[in-house]
Order: C-alpha cells, then structure tokens, then sequence
C-alpha cells in the first residue's frame, strides 16, 4: 500500500498543521511509514500553501508527491492549481464554499469554514476538514488523530480543536453512503453532498 496526499489552500488555514497531525497519526498511532513535505508562497498569509504526505506499509524510497491519491483543495487557487496533477481515480475533497470545481469533476464537498464558525472559530476549518477527510478516506483511524491532535496543538486549544474534528466527522458520515469510495470506481455511485 503506498498513497499520495495533497492538503493545499492559502497561508493562514493551518494547512501545515493539518500535515502535522494527519502524518503524526499515521506514523506514531498507526504504525505506516509516512513522509510529509510542505511548500508555501512568500506571503505569511494569503499565499498559496501546500502539505505532501506518502505513506506506505513498506520503507518509502521515493518521498516526494507526483499523482496524488488524495487532494484536499481549501481554496480555489489550490484546486485549480493541483486537480490537474491528480491520478484518475483520486479522491477531491473541496471546501464548498471557497472552491467551486469543473460541471464533469466528482467531488466530496463540505462547508468547513461555515461549521467552523457555528462552533465560534473560523481558524478551526482545517480540523474540520481533517475530519470529514479522515471519516471519508479511512486511511487513518478517528482514535489515531484525537490522540495527534492532543499532542500537538496548544493544551487550551483542545476540546475545541475535538469539536470540530469531531464535527467534520459526523458530517461526512451524515451525508455520504457507507463504503461510497470503495464502490464508487465500479460503479459511479454518488452521495448526498457530492458536486
């Protein structure tokens, strides 16, 4: 098993720390080697910025991202930008308020930024995304994440930075059918939410 992920949108999403947790869970709590690269603009924030994770149940000889199997867009720029770079069959995961993808592409859509400010902090959208990604994907284990986000973000920050993971989860089994992707390249099937 080897995968390539791509988590991309603008400085000041936590799309960095949402590298860190996603390859703290896979590489401490889940046992898989895991290598994770970033890139980002000039600006602190606003400029586009990007995570490159590989994980594998081998040793990884090569590090670096080539056709991701996972896109994570959070902007526009980062979708436009990336979606083309992706294998057939990847997964798009896109924030649907901020990201609006091509008529013909297959898209798993969540309103991360709204959910973040109904719990009262929009600077949580990246937790949010990371658990609609997590519950979506199953490359990881809800269990495998709280316990990254425990142990890297801020003591204070905890329950809420729970919260919302917890929210993003909940959403993504809410609105999308069991075992969609697995049957999804066979069949074509789409779940509530999907654009």
């Amino acid at each position: 098993m080897r995968k390539e992920i791509r988590i991309a949108g603008f400085g000041g999403q936590g799309v960095a720390l949402t590298g860190r947790i996603l390859g703290k869970a896979l590489a401490i709590y889940d046992g898989l080697e895991t290598v994770m690269t970033q890139a980002y603009g000039p600006e602190a924030r606003g400029g586009a910025s990007s995570v490159n994770l590989v994980v594998s149940d081998h040793e990884i000889a090569y590090p670096f991202v080539q056709q991701p199997d996972i896109l994570a867009a959070l902007s526009q720029e980062a979708y436009t930008k990336f979606r083309p770079s992706v294998k057939p069959s990847a997964i798009i995961i896109i924030e649907q308020d901020l990201v609006t993808p091509a008529s013909d592409d297959e898209c798993f859509a969540i309103p991360a930024t709204r959910i973040a400010e109904e719990l009262g902090r929009r600077i949580v959208t990246n937790i949010v995304m990371l658990g609609f990604f997590t519950a979506l994907t199953e490359l990881t284990t809800r269990h495998s994440i709280e316990k990254a986000i425990k142990t890297t973000v801020k003591e204070k920050t905890i329950p809420l930075n729970l919260q919302a993971f917890a929210a993003g989860y909940e959403y993504a089994l809410s609105n999308f059918q069991p075992h969609l992707l697995d049957t999804r390249e066979d069949t074509g099937a789409a779940g509530a939410g999907q654009v």
